[in-house]
């Protein structure tokens, strides 16, 4: 039976999973970059295909959007911070503040590229087991002089492997505060220092004895990693994602 994936989805045969892992950090990476230049058609058009992608993968949607709540409400301030501060004709005034038609787009255009950076880092950790990941990253910095490619390596897999932790100690967290009647103090800033204070005391415990167990069981860097094979698929969707990268920057 397929193992979940750090984000508790259950891995199926879809086209991300059977992806080499080493092409996926690859695409993942030409994600981030293309959004720097795209507009909104290019967004749009990269938008449609992360998402066929999540949907094409098993991810439920609503699940991954709940938990990116947070995420998603700091996109919306970063939105309306561009919306009122940046100056041009005034499509809503009101008590000497307006919103401006070129703070709306440019609102939009920051929100929106770091939104499709997200949700292709999703798609990539759910589709990518942490040993594979482990693998990618040593394989892509091993060239790079100065940089312990093993060590970094373990430190990104281990992150991946912490994130359902993280989540799972946040909700246990604030439903232990909200019972403890947290909710009656007004001021929302003391109510998020209690929650990440003793949010952050867990997971620092929690790694702390993660290093002892690793310790104990004699951990070592020099690992045997993946063997890792190209297929004909791997470079099919490498060429169409350099298509279309390359689309995003001569389309003006």
């Amino acid at each position: 039976m397929p193992q979940p994936t750090p984000l508790g989805f259950r891995p199926g045969r879809s086209i991300p999973h059977r992806l080499d892992p080493r092409f996926k950090l690859i695409l993942l990476a030409m994600v981030g970059i293309a959004t720097l230049q795209a507009d909104f058609r290019g967004l749009a058009a990269l938008t449609v295909l992360i998402l066929a992608a999540l949907r094409h993968t098993g991810i439920p949607l609503a699940s991954m959007a709940r938990e990116m709540r947070y995420f998603v409400l700091l996109l919306v301030l970063v939105f309306i911070a561009r919306a009122l501060s940046t100056p041009g004709e005034a499509l809503l005034s009101a008590a000497g503040v307006s919103v401006t038609r070129e703070g709306v787009l440019a609102g939009g255009r920051v929100c929106w590229r770091p939104a499709c950076v997200a949700a292709a880092a999703i798609l990539f950790v759910v589709a990518t087991r942490p040993s594979e990941l482990r693998g990618a990253v040593i394989w892509l910095l091993a060239p790079v002089p100065g940089i312990p490619e093993r060590r970094a390596g373990t430190m990104i897999s281990l992150l991946v492997r912490f994130i359902p932790m993280v989540l799972d100690q946040a909700r246990e967290t604030s439903d232990a505060q909200r019972a403890r009647c947290i909710e009656c103090r007004k001021n929302p800033v003391a109510r998020m220092a209690v929650l990440t204070i003793a949010l952050l005391r867990r997971i620092f415990e929690d790694a702390d004895r993660l290093v002892a167990a690793m310790e104990a069981r004699c951990y070592s860097e020099d690992r045997t990693g993946p063997a890792f094979g190209a297929t004909r698929l791997d470079w099919l969707v490498l060429l169409g994602a350099v298509l279309f990268c390359a689309g995003l920057f001569l389309v003006p």
